[in-house]
Protein backbone atom coordinates (compact mmCIF):
# COMPACT_ATOMS: atom_id res chain seq x y z
CA UNK A 1 0.00 0.00 0.00
CA UNK A 2 1.23 3.43 -0.92
CA UNK A 3 1.94 5.82 1.45
CA UNK A 4 1.26 9.40 0.15
CA UNK A 5 1.40 10.78 -3.52
CA UNK A 6 3.48 9.97 -6.13
CA UNK A 7 6.49 12.30 -7.05
CA UNK A 8 6.41 13.96 -10.12
CA UNK A 9 8.68 11.67 -11.48
CA UNK A 10 7.07 8.61 -10.40
CA UNK A 11 3.83 10.04 -12.58
CA UNK A 12 6.16 10.75 -15.46
CA UNK A 13 6.94 6.95 -15.42
CA UNK A 14 3.20 5.51 -14.69
CA UNK A 15 2.40 7.80 -17.34
CA UNK A 16 4.72 6.24 -20.15
CA UNK A 17 3.82 2.90 -19.14
CA UNK A 18 0.36 3.60 -19.27
CA UNK A 19 0.60 5.28 -22.62
CA UNK A 20 2.78 2.24 -24.07
CA UNK A 21 -0.13 0.14 -22.71
CA UNK A 22 -3.05 1.82 -24.73
CA UNK A 23 -1.07 2.44 -27.98
CA UNK A 24 -0.65 -1.12 -28.33
CA UNK A 25 -4.36 -2.33 -27.22
CA UNK A 26 -4.15 -2.77 -23.64
CA UNK A 27 -6.26 -1.09 -21.52
CA UNK A 28 -5.12 1.77 -18.63
CA UNK A 29 -4.66 0.12 -15.57
CA UNK A 30 -5.47 2.08 -12.22
CA UNK A 31 -4.38 3.34 -8.93
CA UNK A 32 -1.34 5.12 -11.38
CA UNK A 33 -2.53 8.55 -9.62
CA UNK A 34 -3.02 9.83 -13.11
CA UNK A 35 -5.69 12.31 -12.38
CA UNK A 36 -9.16 12.17 -13.96
CA UNK A 37 -8.19 14.28 -17.20
CA UNK A 38 -4.94 12.32 -17.80
CA UNK A 39 -7.15 8.84 -17.31
CA UNK A 40 -10.00 10.52 -20.11
CA UNK A 41 -7.03 10.86 -22.40
CA UNK A 42 -5.46 7.45 -22.03
CA UNK A 43 -9.31 5.89 -22.33
CA UNK A 44 -9.78 7.47 -25.48
CA UNK A 45 -6.50 6.51 -27.06
CA UNK A 46 -7.17 2.78 -26.10
CA UNK A 47 -10.57 3.41 -27.59
CA UNK A 48 -9.11 4.94 -30.48
CA UNK A 49 -6.77 1.96 -31.28
CA UNK A 50 -5.45 1.10 -33.63
CA UNK A 51 -6.39 4.43 -35.27
CA UNK A 52 -4.55 6.69 -32.31
CA UNK A 53 -3.69 9.83 -34.06
CA UNK A 54 -1.17 12.14 -32.44
CA UNK A 55 -4.12 14.71 -31.70
CA UNK A 56 -4.84 11.99 -28.97
CA UNK A 57 -1.51 11.70 -28.08
CA UNK A 58 -0.84 14.81 -27.58
CA UNK A 59 -3.77 15.89 -25.43
CA UNK A 60 -2.67 12.59 -23.54
CA UNK A 61 0.42 14.58 -22.98
CA UNK A 62 -1.39 17.71 -22.04
CA UNK A 63 -3.10 16.12 -19.71
CA UNK A 64 0.08 14.92 -17.87
CA UNK A 65 1.55 18.29 -17.99
CA UNK A 66 -1.89 19.74 -16.65
CA UNK A 67 -1.25 17.22 -13.69
CA UNK A 68 2.06 18.32 -12.74
CA UNK A 69 1.38 22.10 -13.05
CA UNK A 70 -1.60 21.92 -11.06
CA UNK A 71 -3.77 23.36 -13.67
CA UNK A 72 -5.75 20.78 -13.97
CA UNK A 73 -6.84 20.45 -10.35
CA UNK A 74 -7.21 24.68 -10.41
CA UNK A 75 -9.44 23.99 -13.73
CA UNK A 76 -11.65 21.51 -11.46
CA UNK A 77 -11.91 23.70 -8.36
CA UNK A 78 -13.06 26.20 -10.27
CA UNK A 79 -15.90 24.43 -12.33
CA UNK A 80 -17.08 23.21 -8.75
CA UNK A 81 -17.26 26.32 -7.36
CA UNK A 82 -19.54 27.58 -10.42
CA UNK A 83 -21.29 24.50 -10.05
CA UNK A 84 -21.99 25.36 -6.36
CA UNK A 85 -22.91 28.81 -7.10
CA UNK A 86 -25.59 27.98 -9.73
CA UNK A 87 -26.86 25.49 -7.50
CA UNK A 88 -27.16 28.17 -4.77
CA UNK A 89 -28.64 30.09 -7.49
CA UNK A 90 -31.45 28.03 -8.30
CA UNK A 91 -32.85 27.40 -4.97
CA UNK A 92 -32.91 30.84 -3.93
CA UNK A 93 -35.05 31.09 -6.71
CA UNK A 94 -37.11 28.37 -6.10
CA UNK A 95 -37.17 29.81 -2.56
CA UNK A 96 -38.39 33.23 -4.05
CA UNK A 97 -40.99 31.67 -6.04
CA UNK A 98 -42.18 30.05 -3.39
CA UNK A 99 -42.73 33.04 -1.26
CA UNK A 100 -44.53 34.76 -4.65
CA UNK A 101 -46.75 31.86 -4.54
Amino acid sequence: MRDGYPSDDELRENFEEVLAAVLSGDGPRTATGLDDVTQTALWAIFKAYPDVTPELVDAAKRGLAGQLDGSNAARWEADMEKWFQEREQRKLAREQQERAE
